[in-house]
């Protein structure tokens, strides 16, 4: 059987199908026009700490009002979706229905949010999940995106490298300082984490109040990172 024989009954047998429908796409891990022009990608002007979409052109670094006043431990920041319409359903389908197969297709979306920022330098560490949650959901989200993201890189990534030192309630309806104080000491390096002199992205899904990472910048920055990134799928956006 000749080579475009056995793609053509591959295709037919396991046709490759949008991410969040059924409609047959060309490639796997990709959209179809109707849930692509449904999805709020970030493109335009965005607060370089967050990603959250801005006003305007872009012109040079800029920061919103979040991110003015919130402190933020981490040195800049990129999100490739808008966590909002299909941005939401898709980050909500990777995080609670079992859609690992996505987690290629969404960390090509933020790989190119963030391709300025990352090289064979880099070192990728995911937002760290509680024992007990991790055996509930069976899987870390962000560890998976990470995996990706050092493959697309070339970098290298540390999926143990931090860890929760205590199992925090959720941070869902709880206000910003809530938030924060929700998840202050709740984060450490592991000890044998290969941390000082390094620059690591901090990888997770959504970013809401920037609590978690900031829990996660903080760990970082104490066993002596150089530089740390924070690296979203999805930002929530105040007006959406």
């Amino acid at each position: 059987m000749g080579h475009r024989a056995a793609v053509a009954l591959r295709d037919a047998i396991w046709p490759v199908t949008c991410m969040t429908c059924d409609t047959r796409v060309q490639a796997s891990g990709g959209l179809c026009p109707d849930c692509w022009s449904a999805t709020p990608f970030i493109t335009g002007a965005a607060c370089n700490l967050c990603g959250v979409p801005l006003p305007g052109e872009a012109d040079g670094p800029a920061r919103c009002d979040d991110c003015l006043t919130l402190a933020r431990p981490w040195d800049e920041g990129r999100a490739a979706l808008v966590y909002a319409g299909g941005g939401r359903r898709i980050a909500l389908a990777f995080k609670h229905c079992d859609r690992t197969d996505m987690a290629r297709g969404l960390a090509r979306w933020m790989h190119r949010a963030a391709r300025d920022l990352v090289d064979a330098e880099t070192l990728f560490v995911p937002v760290p999940l509680h024992r007990w949650r991790l055996l509930r959901r069976r899987y870390n989200q962000a560890a998976l995106l990470a995996n990706e993201l050092a493959r697309l890189s070339g970098g290298t990534v540390a999926p143990m490298a931090l860890r929760r030192t205590r199992q925090t309630a959720g941070q869902d309806h709880r206000s910003v300082a809530d938030r924060f104080e929700n998840m202050a000491g709740a984060i450490a390096v592991a000890p044998d984490a290969q941390i000082a002199g390094r620059h690591v992205v901090v990888v997770d899904d959504v970013l809401t109040s920037g609590a978690t990472m900031a829990a996660c910048a903080d760990a970082l920055r104490a066993a002596g990172a150089k530089r740390v990134t924070a690296l979203v799928l999805a930002r929530v956006a105040k007006d959406r």
